[in-house]
């Protein structure tokens, strides 16, 4: 059975860091894309940053030079590590991963089939 399990959320002051993990089971996470979204109260969901399986790694705007993402393989984890945390940061973060033809595919949309529960983030300002 495919599991994603994130953690590492929490509250944080304007301008801190946190690094979210998101633990894989159940499927080679070296063959898949991994990607992180969140949801704001009221707000839709929204793509964060993806990385495909040969590393090719994209970030949504809001996010560029503050957050960076990665992938171990070999631990079946990937994480993301913000710096420079705004209010408007705050959000559930959601870890996603899915399967794609490409190598290259990157993708910010919600076309992942596979979801972890969420971990919230709260900055405080």
């Amino acid at each position: 059975q495919l599991q994603l399990v994130e953690s590492g959320g929490g509250l944080v002051q304007h301008g801190g860091s946190l690094r979210l993990s998101c633990a894989t089971s159940g499927f080679t996470m070296e063959t898949y894309n991994v990607a992180w979204f969140r949801q704001a109260p009221g707000k839709e969901r929204e793509g964060v940053s993806c990385i495909a399986r040969d590393g090719t790694t994209i970030y949504a705007d809001s996010v560029k030079g503050r957050f960076t993402a990665s992938r171990d393989n070999a631990k079946n984890t990937f994480y993301l590590q913000m710096n420079g945390l705004k209010p408007e940061d705050t959000a559930v973060y959601y870890c996603a991963a899915d399967w794609f033809v490409d190598d290259d595919y990157v993708t910010l949309g919600l076309e992942f089939g596979y979801w972890g529960q969420g971990t919230q983030v709260t900055v405080s300002s």
